[in-house]
């Protein structure tokens, strides 16, 4: 490899560097919790205040989680060592499709290693160039690259601007796309906003457009028994395609999913790649989300005690004098404008002992840098009040706050 290559990568590392957005990783040495033991320059912080986990529900150390891993282990081995359709799939491998079917009202689904790879072989198989895909301009980055690998007409709308969406569909009418497909995220994970999918289904059956959302921040703890943003807005029917993860409130692990109408799921087993050239998901992840489900369907006491912290959370950051973005989702971000100030205080806090990341370009636009705090069922009243105390002794210390 030449050294002018590599000194070139060099560049960009120190520009990165230098623009305050270089990311460290800090290295987790216990369970993921509410309360983690870390590892940073071979210092050990021990007791940490997570609040940056996507562990809504707490379940990523349930001990029934783990236990039905364990046992998968033991009897059914580590992993398939194949794709699906030569000889990767296990008769589980179906009983959580087919019950992760059930439990958002849908005909069937699909595993994937990831959402990411489920967005990303999504749209390929089911649009060509004589149709179109309307996407929100915040959806998240694996929707942004699935409808780049597809051969459809695409148009963007300004995040949750309805006005915009019916002049995109009108254009797409006009221009003559035969099918049009509108995609958004239930659940904008930068911001904790909420897409409008009442508006959005009723566009769509004004237009005859297909809906597909991607749930992974919202299946588990939103709706009725955590059942995602369509049951919350009672639109379930009226949503085509569904995306998700058993990487967040399902447990915590790894492993994505489309459910949908049955035509279409047997379409993308037949031609989405991510899914016909990726190993199949391990028996245990797939024995601990066959768990997940039956107690997130059971977990009320669970996404209660969420929406307490969540709102205790909010209402302390506010009489504090931060800044935050308005909404009642878990996703709690703290604005701050500058990517350095993020990262600042990021560090600073994690000395305070809570951890937390900044998030800043490009995961989110320039000058909008921000702590994406996020709320989970297994953070307690103490827990929130020491980060509370941290978050003011930060935030006074760098002038954020008075």
């Amino acid at each position: 490899m030449g050294e002018k290559f590599l000194q070139h990568i060099e560049n960009q590392l120190s520009e990165i560097e230098q623009a305050g957005m270089y990311k460290r990783e800090r290295q987790i040495t216990s369970k993921q919790s509410g309360r983690i033991d870390v590892r940073l320059n071979g210092v050990e912080h021990d007791y940490v205040v997570n609040l940056c986990a996507n562990n809504y529900l707490g379940l990523a150390d349930n001990e029934q989680l783990v236990d039905a891993a364990k046992t998968a282990l033991e009897e059914q081995g580590l992993g398939m060592a194949s794709v699906r359709f030569i000889c990767g799939t296990k008769d589980t491998h179906r009983e959580l499709e087919q019950k992760l079917a059930k439990f958002l009202g849908k005909d069937d689904s699909i595993l994937f290693a990831a959402c990411f790879d489920a967005n990303g072989g999504l749209f390929e198989p089911l649009l060509s160039k004589e149709d179109a895909i309307i996407s929100d301009s915040l959806n998240h980055a694996s929707i942004i690259d699935g409808i780049r690998l597809c051969k459809a007409v695409r148009y963007r709308y300004q995040n949750s601007d309805m006005v915009e969406l019916e002049q995109k569909l009108i254009e797409a009418k006009e221009k003559g796309a035969r099918y049009i497909m509108i995609a958004t995220d239930g659940v904008f994970s930068m911001d904790g906003h909420l897409a409008k999918l009442p508006e959005i289904t009723a566009l769509a059956k004004k237009y005859n457009a297909l809906v597909m959302v991607d749930d992974c921040h919202a299946t588990g703890f939103m709706g009725p028994q955590g059942r995602g943003m369509p049951a919350h807005f009672n639109v379930s029917d009226d949503v085509d395609l569904l995306t998700g993860t058993l990487g967040k409130a399902l447990g915590g692990s790894i492993g994505g999913y489309i459910a949908g109408p049955q035509v279409i799921i047997d379409l993308l087993r037949q031609r989405a790649r991510p899914y016909l050239f990726s190993n199949s998901l391990p028996p245990m992840i797939v024995a601990a989300g066959l768990i997940a489900i039956e107690l997130v369907e059971v977990a009320d006491d669970l996404r209660l005690q969420l929406f307490e912290n969540t709102k205790f959370w909010r209402e302390g950051l506010t009489d504090l004098g931060f800044e935050l973005l308005d909404g009642s989702h878990p996703i709690v971000p703290v604005m701050l404008g500058e990517a350095k100030l993020a990262q600042d205080m990021a560090a600073q806090l994690f000395d305070e002992g809570v951890f937390v990341a900044g998030f800043f370009f490009p995961v989110v636009p320039k000058g909008l840098a921000r702590i994406r705090t996020q709320m989970n069922a297994s953070l307690t009243r103490e827990d929130l009040e020491f980060a509370l105390t941290a978050f003011e002794k930060v935030g006074k210390s760098l002038g954020i706050i008075k």
